[in-house]
């Protein structure tokens, strides 16, 4: 049974890896407390729900060009340093809007403001960190690496927000944005812990300066490697042509009712799917046609929001008054698609840091990380369209039949990626 379970072996052989861990699921809990304490305050502040939206405006465009002057930095300076003081960065952020609200500042403005630079210097954080992880962790160990990051994360994303909602209902804003502050400590720690970590040099024997330059170089180094290229594609058709959440608060108004209780348990369904996932991780890291088995989990993710529709459709067209049998057969259709999206996130990640050459993971992470912010917000934006337009049945069944159609022409267009292996992998 142990075999198809979550290996630990990276936290309890690695030192260097288990500090990062433990760092990492204390801030990303922490993180949870702010966003939802933004969108509260941001909305008792101005009774929008169109100024809630802002907050996501402020914080994407922020990230889109750290992420990508990050990686570059992470390529050229010791990593050591560079995520120390980008986690400095971001806990003076959250010191900041902790004193905001101790000192109740109520202005949209000012948390405006904060949450754009908090969203810099985690643009600048996230590709650093995901860069050091490949140096700290054996490349045999980076599929059980990732698989412990997924399982926190999907366990934060799950239980932080309803921890943040009560920390502010029950002790006020200032709380659950000192919790937040507060669990960098250990981020710090982790990050003050480890060694020296100086940029390798690149084929030329110079590492790469920073800069506008670097960051070309790093699209150019992506625009000749298929594989990795090919995993970034696949994760675009995946989010924007089928990411359901921007249907859920209609759903939950009117299709399957129950209101924002719908709509949270929709949005935990997906989540506990990516903790389903990281429990049993076992069955994955094992593998190691990392290519096949990610094409697999884009392919399942499609067909489990083509379930999901097709639910929406049936219960749209008339299941009577009874919401309780469509809303647990879509709940189970989005815990199916958080396992798949889960498993695909676990191979895409591995594949980037395994076959990236060190001198360039950096700039790779960076543009990782666009994509990951990036590719879901423009599903909201195409989801939301077609659910105005088709009805949110016809808009999740059409959206997730694009995402299949572009998986199988992807695959057929590079069939390179299908025999791409762990054992030896190539860019």
């Amino acid at each position: 049974m142990a075999r198809f379970l979550l290996d630990i072996s990276p936290v309890r052989e690695i030192p260097a890896f288990r500090r990062l861990w433990m760092g990492s699921t204390l801030s990303m809990l922490g993180s949870q407390f702010t966003v939802i304490a933004i969108s509260l305050e941001v909305f008792e502040l101005t009774r929008s729900t169109f100024a809630v939206g802002l907050v996501g405006v402020f914080a994407l465009v922020p990230l889109i060009v750290a992420g990508l002057y990050g990686g570059s930095i992470g390529d050229t300076t010791d990593r050591r340093l560079a995520g120390l003081w980008t986690t400095v960065g971001l806990f003076a952020m959250t010191v900041a809007l902790a004193a905001h609200a101790w000192l109740d500042i109520r202005n949209v403005a000012v948390l405006y403001t904060i949450v754009a630079l908090h969203s810099f210097a985690q643009g600048l954080n996230q590709p650093v960190r995901g860069a050091i992880v490949p140096r700290v962790v054996p490349v045999r160990q980076l599929p059980a690496a990732n698989a412990l990051f997924q399982l926190t994360m999907g366990s934060c994303l799950m239980i932080g927000p309803l921890l943040g909602a009560f920390t502010v209902a029950t002790m006020g804003f200032q709380w659950a944005y000192t919790l937040d502050a507060l669990s960098f400590g250990v981020s710090l720690w982790a990050m003050y812990m480890l060694p020296s970590l100086p940029p390798e040099p690149g084929d030329d024997g110079a590492a790469t300066r920073a800069g506008f330059r670097s960051v070309v170089e790093g699209f150019a180094f992506l625009a000749t490697r298929p594989n990795l290229r090919m995993t970034f594609l696949l994760d675009l058709a995946a989010m924007i042509f089928a990411m359901p959440r921007a249907l859920f608060p209609v759903l939950g108004a009117s299709v399957l009712g129950g209101g924002q209780f719908t709509v949270g348990l929709l949005t935990a369904a997906l989540a506990a799917g990516s903790i389903i996932a990281g429990i049993f991780s076992g069955v994955f890291i094992r593998i190691n046609h990392h290519g096949r088995a990610c094409a697999a989990a884009v392919a399942g993710w499609a067909v489990c929001i083509m379930a999901f529709g097709a639910v929406v459709l049936v219960a749209s067209g008339g299941w009577g008054a009874d919401t309780v049998w469509p809303l647990i057969v879509s709940c189970l259709a989005l815990v199916a698609a958080g396992v798949a999206d889960s498993v695909s996130m676990l191979f895409r990640t591995t594949i980037l840091q395994a076959a990236t050459p060190d001198n360039l993971r950096g700039r790779l992470q960076g543009i990782f990380i666009v994509v990951v912010a990036g590719g879901p917000r423009l599903g909201d934006a195409t989801m939301g369209t077609g659910g105005e337009w088709l009805g949110p049945g016809w808009a999740a069944l059409g959206g997730a039949t694009m995402c299949l159609a572009l998986v199988l022409l992807l695959v057929r267009m590079f069939p390179g990626f299908m025999r791409y292996d762990a054992r030896d992998p190539q860019p």
